[in-house]
Parts: C-alpha cells; sequence; structure tokens
C-alpha cells in the first residue's frame, strides 16, 4: 500500500497535526482522518525511498519494565490531552532513549496506521508488553477508556518494579556480603596460613586447638580448593537448569516460603501482586475468568499460581473465590475475609485494591526492619571468622614466648 504524508487541524484542540499514514489510497486516509477529529485535511502521496543495505546489530538493549511504566504514563498524558493515537506514538517513539523500544514503538505505529487495533500490534512484541498489557489496552479500546486504562497500566507496572526491587534488596544484600566474607576467608586459608604453618611445623610443641582447626582447614583449601569451586558452580547451573522443570519450580518455590523471615516477606509480596494485578484487570473491565487466567500466567509463585487456577475452576463450576482461597492456607485470614465482602457487595476490586496497598506496606516494613537487622549481624560473623583466624595465627606464639620466658 502506498504512504501518504498529510497535514490538518485537531478539531478539538485547534492545534496542526502532521504526519505519515498508509493506506489503500486518499479518500481511505481521509476517512480515517476524519474519525480522528482532523480537518482541514492536506495529503500528498510519499515516493518510494531506496532501500537501504540491511545492519545487523549484535546485543540489542532490553526493555526494562520502569522503561514501559514511563512509555505508558507519556501514552495516557498524551491521549488525555485530546492527541491523536499515532501521532501520540510518533511523538513518544522519536524521543524515546532506548532504541529498542523505539524501534517497536514504531512497528506498532505501522501496524495502527495500516487500520489494526493497538492491542493486537502490541501482541506482536510479547517480551516487553504482557499478555496483561495486552488484555487491558483491548478492554480500554473497546470501552472507550484507553487513556484511563493507560494510567492505571503504568501506576501498576510501578507497584510492581518497587515490589520486585524490595524483594532484590532482601536477598541482594546479605547474599553480597556472604559471598565477600567466604572469599576474604578462602584467600587468607589459601595464600596466608600456608605461611604461618610452615612456621608452626619449626614449634617443638603442640598446637592449640583453634590453631589446628585452622591449618586443617588451609590444608583443605589447598588440597580441594579448585575442585570445591567447580563443584559449586557446577551445582548451582544445575539448580538453575532444575528450577526452570515443573517440579523443581513447585519444590524451590515452596522451600522460598517455608525459609524463616525470607518466606514471610516473598509470600507478602506475591499476595501484593495478585491482588494488585487481579483488581487492574477486573477495574479495566477484563472477565474475571480472563483476569484469573493472566493473573496466575504472571503471579511469579508456582504455589500462588495453582492456588489461582484452582481458584478459577470453583468459579467455572458456579462456586466462590474465598471457599479455594481459605483451603490453600496459602493466604491470611485478613485477604480471605476482605474478598468475601468484595465478592459479596459487588466491589471485589476495590477490596483487592486495598489488599495490595496493604500488603505493598507490609513488604516495605519488613524488608527495610531485615536490613536493618541483617546489616551488624553479617558484620559481626564476618569479625568472628577473620578474628578468630587472627587469634589461632598468634596463639602459637604466646605459647612459645611463655615456655621461652619460662
Amino acid at each position: 500500500m502506498p504512504t501518504y504524508t498529510y497535514k490538518g487541524m485537531n478539531m478539538r484542540t485547534r492545534a496542526e497535526v502532521s504526519g505519515e499514514r498508509v493506506a489503500n489510497n486518499e479518500n481511505e486516509l481521509r476517512t480515517l482522518l476524519r474519525r480522528e477529529s482532523i480537518g482541514n485535511i492536506a495529503i500528498s502521496e510519499k515516493k518510494a525511498a531506496k532501500k537501504e543495505s540491511v545492519s545487523i546489530s549484535f546485543g540489542a538493549k532490553k526493555v526494562k519494565p520502569a522503561e514501559v511504566a514511563l512509555f505508558t504514563r507519556q501514552f495516557s498524558v498524551m491521549l488525555s490531552a485530546g492527541l491523536p493515537l499515532v501521532q501520540a506514538l510518533q511523538a513518544i517513539g522519536s524521543q524515546n532513549p532506548n532504541p529498542t523500544l523505539k524501534n517497536i514503538l514504531e512497528k506498532v505505529r505501522n501496524d495502527v496506521e495500516a487500520g489494526g487495533t493497538l492491542a493486537k500490534a502490541l501482541e506482536k512484541h510479547p517480551k516487553v508488553f504482557d499478555s496483561l498489557y495486552t488484555n487491558m489496552i483491548a478492554a480500554g479500546e473497546a470501552g472507550g477508556i484507553l487513556d484511563v486504562v493507560l494510567q492505571r497500566l503504568s501506576i501498576f507496572i510501578e507497584k510492581i518494579v518497587k515490589l520486585k526491587s524490595a524483594l532484590k534488596s532482601a536477598l541482594i544484600y546479605p547474599t553480597v556480603i556472604l559471598t565477600v566474607g567466604i572469599v576474604v576467608v578462602a584467600v587468607i586459608l589459601w595464600k596466608v596460613i600456608p605461611v604461618f604453618r610452615t612456621l608452626f611445623e619449626s614449634f617443638d610443641t603442640e598446637l592449640p586447638l583453634l590453631t589446628r582447626i585452622v591449618v586443617g582447614a588451609s590444608a583443605f583449601m589447598e588440597t580441594f580448593g579448585v575442585p570445591l569451586v567447580i563443584i559449586i558452580g557446577i551445582g548451582i547451573y544445575g539448580i538453575k537448569k532444575w528450577y526452570q522443570t515443573d517440579g523443581g519450580r513447585h519444590a524451590l518455590d515452596a522451600l522460598t516460603l517455608k525459609l524463616p523471615i525470607l518466606g514471610d516477606v516473598v509470600r507478602k509480596i506475591s499476595i501484593a501482586r495478585f491482588t494488585r494485578t487481579l483488581a487492574t484487570l477486573l477495574t479495566s473491565g477484563v472477565a474475571i475468568l480472563e483476569s484469573l487466567d493472566i493473573t496466575a500466567r504472571t503471579a511469579g509463585n508456582a504455589i500462588l499460581e495453582d492456588v489461582i487456577f484452582v481458584v478459577k475452576k470453583r468459579i467455572e463450576e458456579g462456586g466462590t473465590m474465598v471457599d479455594p482461597m481459605r483451603q490453600s492456607n496459602f493466604f491470611p485470614p485478613m485477604v480471605t475475609q476482605m474478598v468475601s465482602v468484595g465478592e459479596s457487595t459487588g466491589e471485589l476490586d476495590s477490596m483487592l485494591t486495598k489488599v495490595a496497598d496493604y500488603f505493598e506496606e507490609e513488604a516495605d516494613t519488613v524488608v527495610a526492619n531485615l536490613l536493618t537487622l541483617l546489616e551488624p549481624i553479617m558484620m559481626v560473623v564476618l569479625g568472628v571468622l577473620v578474628g578468630g583466624i587472627v587469634i589461632a595465627c598468634y596463639l602459637p606464639m604466646f605459647k612459645l614466648i611463655s615456655t621461652l620466658s619460662g
């Protein structure tokens, strides 16, 4: 189909608009523009440009959820201001700093210009716009409230990013400190202690127990250090591969929920994400069965995913949400009570939003307290380990000096 350039005026905002569209002919394009409240239209056919050489790029930059949230918010503001859909996409895409997202928005704009819906155009890029996103866009287009749905989506994505950050903060800090501690102790045992061990062998006396333990650990590191690192690396790789299987995912997710403190954080974040996702979908007009199906696929926890599918099956059979939620023992009584009230009053989406707000605050508080508690504990543990090794190195010298002075 030929490409046309056009100029006109937005009859709502009285602003001049211009751009390019693909259409079968000028009359078809003129009709499309009038549907978007664009008048005083001047159209001219664009000449075909020479084909450019194809360039291959490696390592394309990924699109982060925060960038999707920013695009969604900008898109919502532009549509609320009366800007036409295609022109809004063109304005955001042309100024986007991420080349990958810029290219995707260009393709989406071309698909919409060709007469497709926005939801169908976004569905072609599932790595950036998931099923939750496209279903909500489809509901917004059908209900004529696309700008409102985009605003809800931006808030939803921002909150999910915040939840993920909270979980990463709870996991990364102790992991980094523990890893640094293990590396420092391993280097001391591998490189420093052997020097002292040569000195200790010249002593004609029995070494203290703590020194014998440290010397034995050093000898073990010298002999089995490299094989041990290889075994640990293979073990981590094997666990990652196992987690990609259904059985491994269920086993590890169940184990995570049973961990002290951390399991409580993961449960709160999972509940907040589930209720926030379901509330956003229901508020946007997506059917409850489809909403539950989308929520299950984006739950992030295999145990919760199973519970959601049981809830969906019960609703299909004519039951309620709250009964299978109670039987699962995954949700606290407060959650099931509020869901029960929401179902009976017809305000389920409102109740789910309140639950999500509560558990997001709870997760933030628990993570903050956890990080505050972990910092001194990890420092004490590292201090005891390094200090114990230093004391073990000097104990034989103190004993020898005492013997000589005696």
